[in-house]
């Protein structure tokens, strides 16, 4: 077990109903726990759950279980599936020190769709995630998960927060095996992108 850069170190998976961030951020809690730490996951919805706000709190220590939900402006890494919810998070979350991973691909409200509201532009939406980040990776996940054939796998690309994390490729790959048996060698196609992406 890796000694943690903070104890506890938080984790905020950020998204809206129907992106799979909760699933996401039970892979990294029972990667995590395979490796030895305590793990404390609290899930927090908006007023609807398919399109609605989503934030998992995912706080890992060495030494013992803590309090399911992050304290506003103590998160560490910010990993978002949608970027007006990576921005959301960062603006409640966020400090000169975190983290943030986030997703370009964005997902109307229904305010949007219905005219009644407008969405903000996204090369201004990452601007201002970078001006209030330490430290932030952009990736196009959603447009490689269509590639790839299914844009769910975006949150399987997005597991490269193992990079900012205590966790490396052996330990997730038995957790994609588990959860994923008849689905793992396009989950792992998905994971293995996440990393070259990043890597490039």
């Amino acid at each position: 077990m890796k000694k943690l850069i903070k104890e506890p170190l938080n984790l905020i998976v950020a998204g809206v109903g129907g992106q799979g961030n909760v699933l996401l951020s039970h892979l990294i809690g029972r990667a995590l726990v395979s490796q030895g730490y305590f793990v404390s996951i609290g899930d927090t919805y908006g007023a609807s759950q398919r399109g609605g706000s989503v934030a998992s709190h995912v706080r890992i220590s060495g030494q013992t279980c803590h309090g399911a939900l992050i304290p506003s402006g103590r998160a560490d890494v910010i990993l978002g599936l949608e970027p007006a919810e990576t921005l959301r998070m960062l603006g409640q979350f966020g400090n000169p020190d975190v983290v943030t991973i986030t997703n370009t691909r964005p997902i109307y409200p229904s305010d949007v769709t219905s005219g009644r509201a407008t969405y903000p532009n996204i090369d201004e939406l990452l601007k201002l995630i970078g001006k209030l980040s330490a430290r932030v990776i952009v990736v196009k996940a959603t447009d490689e998960a269509f590639k790839l054939g299914n844009p769910i796998f975006a949150n399987v690309i997005l597991l490269i927060a193992f990079g900012v994390l205590p966790l490396d490729k052996k330990s997730l790959e038995p957790i994609l095996r588990e959860n994923f048996p008849k689905e793992f060698d396009a989950n792992r196609a998905a994971f293995y992108k996440g990393m070259k992406l990043v890597r490039r």
